[in-house]
């Protein structure tokens, strides 16, 4: 799952874990945060995260995040994520 040469790496990081309530962001156990993994493109990163949500849909307490991290590595390059 490598990036070609010519295609910007816009790296996207997903995970999840269980939090205290089904509309908040902290989480039970940071030890126990389930790191799904970094992925080359927004797309990619989707279907992983989607695939974690569904699989977990009978908690409502886990939940799962994609974090651009392109965004956080280069903030000042122009939001590239719809053109993937």
């Amino acid at each position: 799952m490598s990036a070609s040469p010519t295609e910007p790496q816009l790296l996207h990081l997903v995970f999840g874990g269980e939090v205290v309530s089904p509309d908040s962001h902290t989480f039970v156990d940071l030890d126990a945060l389930d790191i799904v993994g970094i992925y080359p493109n927004n797309a990619e990163a989707e279907k992983a995260w989607r695939g974690k949500a569904q699989a977990t849909v009978d908690n409502a307490n886990m939940r799962y995040f994609v974090v651009h991290m392109h965004r956080l590595m280069d903030p000042d390059q122009p939001e590239a994520d719809n053109a993937e």
